[in-house]
């Protein structure tokens, strides 16, 4: 009983660890999320087409239902780049930005989101994440990282560029429109840049990002003053109130033109939820629960779309810094929340002075942080398939549709590990009898050149046996068989840790194949859960008992008994024990 209200309500397991020292080291932790959320809230606003104080509503909503129903301690969701320019994208091409009828279905696509989100923790398909390669992510993150840098240019050159031009069409009005471009809002878009850089480097607890903001809306206000004529455009006033209440459109209409898009939605921010609360816990040393975290980031979706929030996922930013201020518990993502309302209260009436043009040096500065250049080297050094990935991915984010880019980059993950697994390794072994002392360990050939029996090869299988490898297997047994004239084929099991029903036929046909030949397949060091279900299945019975073994000084003594006595006799190998007998 006590199990299953943790898993209904799983705050209740850290509740009980909360105590003085947790309060104060995650209210200092809050406090710092808090300052690093404000400008980021909204910079992820604007970027999502929304009007920015929509990125606030969703930094203070969406963590703290994520900490309550997640299972990650350290792990902060809200607003993320990713997840901004796929609504954009998505949503652009139905009704015009910054609009209310964008705003309601911004609200609909994060309901639908979330609902995703909830079904899948519910069905526990939390580990299908393990199979999206990260290469994949890297992938589109760079590429939206492009994406977002070249949203913003429009801003910081002054170049008009009709909305809902696609990745090339921009650079093409920029180049047409160099007549217009005003080198002072770059100016001012610079030095945003470059003083948040600076500060990151030199104090990097600052914050670096409110502070190049600051910076920057400090020069456009007395650029007029020394006789510089330009046309500045401002953020404007942000409400300085509370989240207030909405109402996404439950229409059928709507929902039946968002329902495949707020899937790919709901997939990019499990994708990135469940990696950054893994690559906190590598370092906290904390198990995280994926089916869990897909609950926690589908209800605070679900919940985060009646009170004025979009989709959000946890950020890895965040996150780390959350990690790094000392945080130990979930309630340093909801402390975060709560000083940022009062931030928001108290401070909200000051971006009636933010230049447009700052805000984007800002943006460009979080897509710059999006390349992850130290893996992308990695990758192209020591991978071809994933490099191959990587470009796939990357190339399909700047010219496709971003939702079929997450479809096209999770299938080449699939592919990429079907490919792997559909071609187990398959070593043959002898065993070295050099030391004379009556050891039987097998040891790969290829790693040291040992005689072998002319009657039987002993060769090991490093992978489970499904419908994608039997093939690769099959062509093994088949050149062993036909090509080396060796009928007696004995399979060290051990590594293996399944046998689907395809895998099952196909041995079963090469046994009887082999058994026509006075040989078979023998299997040896069956793990107990495997043996269990190929009993269970009669796999067991149809190759038959007898071609099972516990251990290898057992097989090798049983199919000695089975080889050509004649054949022996002319064998100069002699690597069993056996055979000198």
């Amino acid at each position: 009983m006590k199990t299953r209200l943790i898993s209904l309500l799983p705050f209740l397991a850290w509740f009980k660890t909360i105590n003085k020292s947790t309060i104060k080291a995650d209210i200092i932790a809050g406090f710092t999320g808090a300052v690093v959320v404000l400008p980021q809230g909204v910079a992820f606003a604007t970027i999502a087409g929304l009007p920015p104080e929509y990125g606030l509503y969703t930094a203070m909503i969406t963590p703290i239902i994520a900490a309550l129903f997640g299972s990650s301690y350290h792990l902060i969701s809200g607003p993320t780049t990713a997840i901004s320019i796929v609504m954009f994208s998505t949503i652009s091409r139905h009704v015009e930005p910054g609009s209310p009828e964008f705003v309601s279905m911004a609200l609909t696509l994060t309901f639908l989101a979330g609902v995703y989100q909830f079904a899948f923790g519910l069905a526990r398909f939390g580990t299908l994440v393990n199979f999206v390669s990260h290469t994949v992510i890297i992938g589109f993150t760079s590429g939206a990282a492009i994406l977002i840098a070249t949203s913003q240019l429009k801003h910081i050159t002054g170049i008009h560029i009709p909305k809902g031009e696609s990745f090339l069409h921009v650079w093409i009005d920029l180049y047409q429109g160099l007549s217009d471009f005003d080198i002072y809002l770059l100016i001012i878009a610079l030095v945003t840049l470059f003083s948040a850089v600076l500060f990151k480097r030199f104090l990097p607890k600052s914050p670096n990002l409110l502070i190049g903001m600051i910076l920057g809306s400090v020069l456009a206000f007395y650029l007029p003053k020394f006789g510089v004529s330009t046309n500045i455009a401002l953020v404007g006033e942000i409400p300085a109130y509370l989240p207030p209440l909405s109402m996404p459109d439950f229409s059928f209409s709507t929902i039946s033109i968002l329902a495949s898009e707020a899937f790919a939605i709901a997939l990019l921010g499990l994708i990135e939820a469940v990696s950054i609360s893994r690559a906190v816990a590598t370092k906290s040393n904390q198990r995280i629960n994926p089916n869990q975290e897909f609950v926690g980031q589908g209800m605070s979706n679900i919940f985060g779309s009646f009170f004025s929030s979009y989709a959000g996922s946890g950020s890895f930013t965040r996150s780390g810094i959350n990690y790094e201020s000392g945080a130990k518990t979930p309630l340093s993502a909801i402390f975060a929340a709560l000083f940022l309302m009062v931030i928001v209260l108290l401070i909200a009436p000051l971006t009636a002075y933010l230049p447009i043009t700052a805000m984007g040096g800002v943006i460009l500065l979080v897509a710059y942080n999006l390349i992850d250049t130290k893996h992308i080297v990695k990758i192209f050094k020591y991978s071809k398939s994933e490099s191959a990935i990587l470009i796939t991915t990357f190339l399909a984010t700047l010219f496709l549709e971003l939702e079929f880019a997450i479809y096209l980059g999770v299938l080449l993950s699939l592919v990429l590990f079907l490919a792997k697994t559909s071609t187990p390794r398959i070593p043959t072994l002898s065993i070295d009898n050099m030391n004379n002392e009556g050891s039987r360990s097998f040891i790969n050939i290829a790693k040291k050149p040992l005689r072998q029996c002319p009657q039987l090869k002993i060769i090991r299988i490093d992978m489970s046996i499904y419908f994608g490898s039997i093939n690769h297997i099959q062509k093994k047994i088949e050149k062993i068989s036909d090509g080396q004239n060796i009928h007696h084929i004995l399979i060290v099991a051990s590594g293996i840790n399944f046998i689907d029903l395809s895998g099952m036929e196909t041995l079963i046909s090469e046994h009887n194949r082999l058994k026509r030949k006075d040989g078979g397949l023998y299997f040896v060091g069956l793990k107990a859960p495997v043996y269990q279900f190929l009993a269970q299945a009669h796999f067991v019975k149809k190759i038959g008992r007898i071609n099972f073994f516990d251990s290898k000084s057992i097989a090798i003594r049983t199919i000695y008994r089975r080889l050509d006595r004649d054949i022996c006799t002319q064998c100069d190998a002699k690597i069993f024990n056996e055979c000198s007998s």
